[in-house]
């Protein structure tokens, strides 16, 4: 077998515009799961989201890497990890945010549960749906974040430059959306975790992305696979560009996969 674990992005790589995975794509992975491959799902959403997107027969055989590394379930060693912000950090994040902008939408993720200040129009603004629990300032100093999460008016060279050391900085969706988590918290990092108690090298595994979250994964896995859709810092770490979220670019080369099994 070419590729004993496959790694998939969610957003914009397995998931079409309206969050949905198509029956081409179910069908494809169940295919190479039936032959023997295993799956990591890798990405910056928490786990409620996931469980709400994805079909159960797909949420039943994979591994989950949320939050962009910083939580992990893995369904394939029956371990959990979480890697989370000190409060220490955290109260000094929403400090300085806040200090620039006090009507920045900032909230926290703290191990499945969505925390902000006050509530607001989650749907329009993080595209999921619900309202974050509302708690005040002090309460979410005190928090272990899993992930700190800010969208506005914000210098954010400046905040990296101020946090770059201390913090995992990424800039996604166009540039809109600020995720921060701890600096060993990567998606790079937690399948390189996965992959080793499964004595799989990284050099064997595949990989699905879009975005600048799955940069690290794209310079560490063996062949790199960038959507059709994809940024071009993705596309030129590539070994392939398949077609995009929207056609189904992850079945296009896993139904190639599962056909050479046979």
């Amino acid at each position: 077998m070419k590729f004993p674990v496959i790694v998939v992005d969610l957003d914009g790589t397995l998931l079409k515009a309206n969050k949905e995975v198509s029956e081409r794509n179910v069908k494809a992975i169940l295919e190479c799961a039936h032959h023997g491959m295993k799956f990591i799902f890798a990405t910056a959403r928490p786990p409620r989201a996931v469980k709400a997107f994805l079909p159960e027969e797909l949420l039943e055989l994979g591994s989950f890497v949320y939050y962009n590394g910083a939580y992990v379930e893995c369904r394939h060693t029956g371990s959990n990890d979480h890697i989370g912000i000190t409060p220490e950090i955290t109260a000094e994040v929403l400090d300085y945010c806040l200090a620039f902008n006090p009507d920045l939408d900032i909230s926290l993720e703290v191990r499945d549960e969505w925390m902000s200040m006050r509530p607001y129009d989650a749907e329009t603004i993080m595209k999921v749906k619900g309202q974050p629990i509302v708690k005040s300032l002090m309460e979410l100093k005190q928090q272990e974040a899993s992930k700190i999460l800010f969208t506005g008016d914000i210098d954010k060279a400046a905040f990296q430059r101020k946090f770059e050391r201390r913090l995992n900085i990424l800039i996604t969706d166009q540039g809109e959306l600020t995720q921060v988590s701890a600096p060993k918290a990567s998606k790079e990092h937690a399948v390189s975790v996965i992959c080793d108690t499964m004595g799989v090298a990284l050099q064997d595994v595949m990989v699905f992305g879009d975005d600048a979250n799955d940069i690290g994964l794209f310079e560490q896995c063996g062949w790199p696979v960038a959507m059709g859709n994809a940024i071009e810092e993705l596309k030129s770490r590539a070994k392939e560009v398949t077609a995009t979220n929207e056609c189904d670019g992850v079945a296009v080369i896993l139904e190639g996969l599962y056909q050479e099994c046979r």
